[in-house]
């Protein structure tokens, strides 16, 4: 049976010109052969975005991006929703009306208008996307923004020229391409640093708003951070006076083997900042940047002294509390993540939430309106959950143990929040949170159903949970994943996933490439363990990866692919393959070489092949440090980086036997483009069956649309022609 998806980006366009919404459908509608999920499918999605309450907790304005294949781009658009739950989700209203992206919506002025980003330019309407004005005519583009709550200034985040570690060139050489280097940090994540964004702050006059005053003015450092960061790396006081901000005051090898960022309290009358995570008068020790800084005594935290990542602050609705989410230790980007809490009158630090009331990450959060209690998501057991914990550091699960991840989140009112959600079978939507009393869970409400139109005409896989014995005697949980239309009787390709981080959870989560979905669509078996070195199973069992690669995370892979070819019927253990990315992908490239004939294929993707490479390679040269221990020439090196380096994948190619798919991203200067060329090039010359996906213009994700249908196409393509013979 043939079913016609209208792709998103053309049904919606949205309430353009009749004409440029039917060419749009015209170009984008997708033919479906079957009920089964397709590469185009998945690209058909809208992916929400940002969302934000309005202050009287009724609607809520939010973005959705929709790409589009044939012309390889996407778009980004505002909606605004009803907040009440109901039986039937009701239509939203969108906001855009044309082919420019709009996004970062925020309610200012009461409610009565929202703000948002366009064509970097800060914009607002009505909340019927009526009355647009343009607020700003800034020369550089605007890429965050937060106003204060008395509604007189806004932050404006721009990114200013920096020179700290590769020099400008010469006036008269403006078509020189060359780049000289004087120091590190010269790149980061998939860009060459050039530049560092920088918060303003700018008067707002009616509907006009001023370029601003750089709070960081004459200081080369960035905030927010990168690569990831965003507004959400800083907050305004309840009064308006101050703004506390993340910053990682550093430059050059210092910036690249550290991970020690601070808050600070910036004061708008004097135009001074404090740093709250250190004692005044601190100076860094001097470390071996070539060593792990965990052996250097540098990872102790003494009365104000904070010394790991400290970012993301937020003030307490009645102005007494300044909270952030803190790491403990220097250099490590995966310690716990816990949650500090500063009294602004006393200065007073302590942790609201910490590893012996709550031995997981803390991810989102935001206050209560009563400033007694803090709501937060955290991964336990490989779902992602909302909890409560009050400043008596009683923490209690609000909603309940369903196989779901929740993702954002928001205040709607006393009794409500407003989080994202999804998991291995949906994409993300937004849901009501209902609070209930005493011990009952909340109830859990959806308000969009963005790709409903899509899920209902495809079957749907099966999850199933197993709890795997290890082989130290521990239970390892395992998600498998079974295909639509699932016969137990017959026996199918079986996956072992293998997840990056390599301190990630294998949770509930939804990817547009790495998609359990698509590949049980394939007809294949996926076992997904949470491995030795996963959060949501207690610090210990989080951390014992570091510094142990090729050890009991590597056993705990091979347990749980060997219950599944022994305990289940279905699967055919001559028929099984090894993916993964990242350290997945170092992890496929370390099994290609110890797995005892057990795998027909492998998949790497942007995977860490040869360490000692990889150790100077990278740019976050920290990560290197805590992870191996020590740089590979150091003659005094410790045990842990000797194993390191002995068990690199590359030392074992001699054993590898099996055909293998390499990955890997040009702009990728996380792991660098060269492991990847490395292990294919090793493979051929072995006389191994080998192919090599590479993308020049890629990073350490695949982000544009074509490329993405590429990577699918090519993987289900070695999968097939290995596993389906």
């Amino acid at each position: 049976m043939n079913k016609l998806i209208a792709f998103a980006l053309g049904a919606l366009l949205f309430c353009a010109p009749a004409a440029v919404a039917q060419n749009m459908i015209q170009k984008n509608n997708i033919q479906l052969s079957s009920d089964l999920m397709t590469p185009e499918a998945l690209w058909a999605m809208g992916r929400l975005g940002a969302a934000a309450p309005s202050p009287d907790g009724k609607q809520v304005a939010y973005q959705v991006t929709y790409y589009s294949v044939k012309e390889n781009k996407g778009h980004t658009m505002l909606f605004v929703q009803s907040a009440k739950p109901g039986k039937t989700i009701v239509k939203p209203t969108s906001l855009t009306t044309d082919a420019v992206s709009e996004s970062s919506p925020a309610w200012i002025e009461n409610g009565t208008k929202i703000a948002f980003l366009r064509e970097g330019q800060l914009w607002k309407m009505n909340p019927d996307g009526t009355g647009r004005v343009k607020l700003t005519n800034s020369k550089i583009g605007i890429e965050g923004f937060s106003f204060s709550p008395d509604g007189k200034k806004v932050i404006l985040i721009k990114s200013l020229p920096y020179h700290g570690s590769i020099q400008k060139n010469p006036d008269d050489l403006p078509k020189a391409t060359g780049r000289l280097v004087t120091d590190l940090n010269y790149r980061h994540w998939d860009h060459y640093v050039e530049s560092m964004p920088h918060p303003f702050v700018a008067t707002v006059d009616g509907d006009k708003v001023s370029d601003g005053e750089d709070m960081l003015d004459g200081e080369p450092y960035e905030c927010p951070m990168a690569p990831f960061g965003g507004i959400e790396q800083l907050a305004w006081s309840v009064d308006s006076r101050q703004i506390a901000y993340t910053c990682r005051k550093k430059e050059g090898v210092k910036y690249a083997t550290s991970t020690d960022s601070d808050i600070y309290l910036y004061d708008l009358a004097t135009k001074k900042a404090r740093n709250l995570c250190k004692p005044e008068g601190y100076k860094a020790p001097e470390v071996d940047v070539t060593k792990s800084l965990r052996n250097q005594k540098v990872n102790h935290q003494e009365g104000d002294m904070q010394v790991g990542y400290d970012q993301n602050p937020q003030f307490s609705p009645d102005g007494k509390y300044l909270t952030w989410v803190s790491m403990e230790h220097d250099g490590y980007e995966s310690d716990l993540k816990r949650l500090c809490l500063y009294e602004l009158a006393t200065g007073k630090k302590s942790y609201v939430v910490n590893s012996d009331n709550l031995e997981t990450d803390v991810n989102e959060y935001c206050w209560a309106p009563d400033s007694k209690s803090i709501f937060l998501t955290a991964c336990w057991h490989a779902t992602v959950r909302i909890y409560q914990v009050g400043l008596d550091r009683v923490v209690k699960q609000v909603t309940d143990d369903s196989w779901n991840d929740y993702g954002s989140l928001a205040v709607l009112n006393n009794k409500q929040l407003l989080a994202s959600r999804h998991s291995m079978l949906n994409a993300d939507d937004l849901y009501v949170i209902t609070l209930a009393k005493k011990e009952k869970k909340a109830e859990v409400e959806a308000i969009t159903d963005e790709n409903g139109h899509i899920f209902s005409q495809l079957a749907t896989p099966t999850v199933q949970q197993r709890w795997v014995k290890t082989t130290d005697g521990k239970q390892e949980l395992v998600w498998i994943v079974l295909p639509p239309h699932f016969d137990a009787n017959k026996k199918y390709p079986t996956l072992l996933f293998c997840e990056g981080g390599p301190q990630s959870p294998v949770s509930q989560f939804w990817s547009y490439r790495w998609n359990f979905y698509i590949m049980a669509a394939k007809g294949y078996v996926v076992v997904a363990p949470n491995r030795r070195g996963l959060p949501g199973f207690g610090k210990a069992w989080n951390e014992e990866v570091s510094r142990d690669w090729t050890g009991q995370c590597m056993r705990d892979y091979l347990s749980a692919i060997d219950d599944a070819a022994t305990n289940l019927p279905f699967v055919d253990r001559d028929r099984l393959g090894a993916v993964g990315a990242s350290f997945g992908g170092f992890s496929v490239y370390y099994l290609a070489g110890h797995h005892d004939k057990r795998f027909k294929c492998f998949i790497s993707h942007d995977g860490a092949f040869n360490l000692e490479s990889m150790y100077t390679d990278t740019e976050e040269a920290w990560f290197s440090n805590w992870e191996y221990d020590d740089a590979y020439w150091n003659k005094d090196k410790s045990e842990a980086a000797r194993r390191t380096y002995e068990n690199s994948p590359h030392r074992f190619v001699d054993k590898w036997d099996t055909p293998i798919l390499c990955i890997h991203g040009e702009k990728d200067y996380r792991i660098n483009a060269n492991q990847g060329f490395g292990a294919f090039n090793a493979a051929r010359m072995r006389g191994i069956p080998a192919e090599l996906l590479i993308y020049p213009d890629e990073n350490h994700w695949v982000l544009k649309p074509q490329n993405g249908v590429l990577w699918q196409r090519t993987y289900f393509n070695w999968l097939d022609r290995w596993l389906k013979k």
